[in-house]
């Protein structure tokens, strides 16, 4: 084993045990925690016995193994990407309805507040 794997290993290690911390202290859900985990299994995998990423490349049509990776990445990326706009959205619809519940206490206290000067 050389350097790198090492180094990357410790980096999947400390990424593994921070996703299960987090999972613990209700930061994630189990379920994330889960995929996240098994993410940085993946990659500990890939690092420690690179052929088997060459022998699963080459079963499904792919030159090599770091080609593979790669394209394994970025659908995965753009997976997380298509989440996190979704979860975006739906904020941003909650914040909408916060502020418009907000507006309409504020303009119905104000009203009132006027009446009663009124009287």
């Amino acid at each position: 084993m050389n350097g790198f794997q090492i180094l990357v290993l410790i980096v999947v290690s400390l990424a593994m045990v921070v996703s299960i911390g987090a999972s613990m202290r209700g930061w994630v859900t189990r379920r994330e925690s889960l995929i996240w985990s098994l993410v940085c299994l993946a990659a500990a995998v890939a690092t420690t016995w690179p052929d088997l990423t060459r022998r699963l490349a080459n079963a499904v049509g792919i030159g090599r193994g770091a080609d593979l990776v790669f394209y394994c990445a970025v659908v995965v990326m753009l997976i997380g990407f298509w989440m996190t706009y979704i979860r975006l959205q739906a904020l941003r619809r909650q914040l909408t309805l916060l502020v418009r519940q907000l507006a309409i206490q504020e303009g119905e206290r104000a009203y009132s507040n006027e009446s009663n000067r009124r009287v």
